[in-house]
């Protein structure tokens, strides 16, 4: 049986990895196991994106699904529309922050990206090509939908600001281009937008947001002096921050900040989940309200899961993706805006003083190849090796490759999922640790590689 589905739905390069014919497929094989009488379909505003709308609107009309049309709209405002209307499954046809001549299908059922058994089945449908066909009379029809009011009436009656936040907004010309910049107003923002015209090439900048490719946005606040400046990558799942300097605020430091003020404000006992990648400021800055860090592999949807089973009061990853249980289990880049510029507001901060207190903890991180058949295997002899080299550590997970946690700081050692490569990830209190820690485990990983040559 053929592996269609990654960690982010089915991604590749359009026209090439990624077919309208395998987008048909999907959307049939998933209908079938959904047992789908409505789909929501959308789409960020990549070139491909209406040759594969209307490949897997075909599939599903095929299937007797009725299909409810979005358009152009940010992930998160799928996922929440789908959920909303009490549709069985949706359909964000996106490639998130990857390149322009990539695209994907995510599919969510329930507001939740679907769950790898979900994706094994639906898989196994396709291999075995066995698709419920509707009788020519009882075709699905397509109605266009509105999600943008949908979302908004949803997400903004909770929300009121009395300050009149001036911000500026970077689309990177991707699914956010007009819901953002909406939405910020529709709560008394004063918005400066950026690459706000939506634009499959992407530009401007790289569709993931990060210190580079924000570069324009940051000069912009420094310039016009905004209280704030946003970044979101292609479908709007994620976000990135600037603050009142002009200064690219650290992905790790923002969701420990705000972590943090989120179990200051629910009390003790609540839960953060993270990945096992994210840094030990998360723990540190729990700690300090009595709150606990629950740590998952690495992937939004395994945040969202251990969410759902009731495991914690807000999720996220070290790259944006943020997630707030109270309004839905999918990330949401525009929502996170919003909420981190209501905790600014609530404790009377700039973005700065916010995230300020956090303290940043040098990182390190390696690569070593290692050939496919072998690197799997050789994660699972590292594991004793060590803690044999690090006896004194704190914890030690196999959750998601190797983690170990020490007094002064913590290292990762994980299989790539798509390259020939081991890759060692070290966090230390200071620069002299994360040096130390890194050559040790360094050479323990090069003499474990060079033992199966």
């Amino acid at each position: 049986m053929t592996k269609i589905f990654g960690s982010s739905g089915v991604r590749g390069l359009a026209n090439i990895e990624l077919t309208p014919i395998l987008a048909c497929r999907v959307a049939c094989a998933v209908a079938t196991h959904a047992k789908a009488k409505f789909a929501v379909v959308a789409c960020d505003t990549r070139v491909s994106g209406d040759m594969f709308e209307d490949a897997l609107v075909s599939g599903l009309v095929a299937a007797g699904v009725n299909v409810l049309l979005a358009g152009i709209v940010p992930t998160p405002v799928l996922a929440y529309v789908t959920r909303a209307c009490e549709a069985e499954v949706g359909f964000m046809l996106t490639a998130s922050h990857n390149p322009a001549q990539y695209n994907g299908i995510k599919v969510f059922k329930s507001g939740l990206a679907f769950s790898e058994h979900d994706q094994t089945t639906v898989e196994k449908i396709i291999s075995e090509s066995r698709y419920r066909l509707a009788d020519w009379r009882q075709l699905g029809r397509v109605t266009t939908i509105d999600a943008p009011r949908i979302y908004f009436e949803g997400m903004l009656k909770s929300v009121n600001f009395t300050k009149s936040w001036h911000v500026v907004v970077d689309s990177g010309c991707g699914a956010a281009y007009e819901v953002a910049p909406k939405m910020l107003e529709a709560l008394g923002c004063r918005v400066t937008a950026l690459n706000s015209q939506p634009d499959g090439y992407f530009p401007a900048r790289k569709s993931e947001p990060s210190a580079e490719s924000l570069r324009d946005l940051a000069k912009t606040v420094e310039a016009i002096g905004a209280d704030i400046g946003v970044g979101f990558d292609g479908d709007g799942d994620r976000v990135a921050f600037i603050d009142e300097r002009g200064e690219f605020v650290d992905f790790d430091r923002a969701l420990a900040a705000y972590g943090g003020y989120v179990l200051r404000c629910l009390g003790e006992e609540t839960v953060v989940v993270t990945t096992i990648e994210a840094s030990m400021a998360v723990e540190r800055e729990a700690q300090k309200y009595g709150g606990k860090v629950l740590r998952t592999q690495v992937g939004d949807i395994y945040v969202s899961e251990a969410i759902g089973r009731g495991g914690g009061i807000f999720g996220g990853e070290p790259c944006g993706a943020w997630i707030h249980p109270q309004y839905h289990l999918c990330p949401d880049g525009l929502l996170s805006a919003v909420m981190f510029l209501s905790a600014l507001e609530a404790e009377g901060k700039s973005v700065s003083e916010f995230v300020g207190t956090v303290p940043k903890y040098p990182t390190q991180r390696s690569k070593f190849s290692c050939r496919n058949e072998h690197k799997r295997q050789l994660i699972k002899q590292l594991g004793g090796l060590l803690k044999a080299e690090f006896p004194t550590y704190t914890d030690f997970s196999t959750v998601d490759g190797i983690r170990l946690s020490l007094k002064s700081g913590w290292l990762l050692v994980r299989a790539s999922g798509t390259e020939p490569l081991i890759r060692l990830t070290v966090e230390g209190e200071t620069e002299a640790i994360t040096k130390e820690l890194s050559s040790k485990a360094a050479e323990l990983i090069k003499r474990q590689i060079e033992g199966v040559k």
